[in-house]
């Protein structure tokens, strides 16, 4: 799952920002206390593709599922993997009786946006997304 996160980083020119280790995402995805779930697409034994999800909470809507990641390896795509993991995140979605599900589209990767129009899913460009790093997350804490 790590090598398919890495790969992604890297086709979304953002390689420096992928800085989970293996470790930390076995840790959080497998350990004692899980931080996500997720499916993974394998042919030959070999992981081809995953979707990483986990719970969150709207006050609007109540449960919602976010997909974090839906990745197929380069050389598997066309071959409707990437559609099959999508539709286990949704069966999910509706197994949990989700207000919503959600993710995001870097506003350049028309594929992706192609891919998800195809579910019959709409975008929400009055949104901003905005975060603070690590670092930043430190520094803050400093200061109180």
């Amino acid at each position: 799952m790590h090598s398919l996160v890495r790969e992604l980083a890297i086709y979304e020119k953002a390689e420096e920002q992928h800085t989970v280790t293996v470790e930390q995402m076995a840790e959080d995805g497998f350990g004692p206390e899980p931080h996500f779930d997720a499916f993974v697409a394998e042919v030959d034994r070999e992981v081809v593709g995953m979707a990483m999800y986990y719970p969150r909470y709207s006050t609007w809507k109540g449960r919602t599922l976010h997909l974090e990641d839906i990745v197929v390896r380069e050389s598997m795509r066309g071959r409707g993997i990437g559609a099959m993991l999508f539709e286990a995140v949704l069966d999910k979605a509706a197994e949990w009786d989700a207000g919503r599900m959600e993710f995001e589209v870097l506003g350049w990767n028309d594929p992706a946006k192609r891919f998800y129009s195809r579910f019959e899913i709409t975008g929400d460009s009055g949104r901003e997304l905005w975060k603070m790093t690590n670092e930043e997350l430190r520094e803050w804490a400093k200061k109180r």
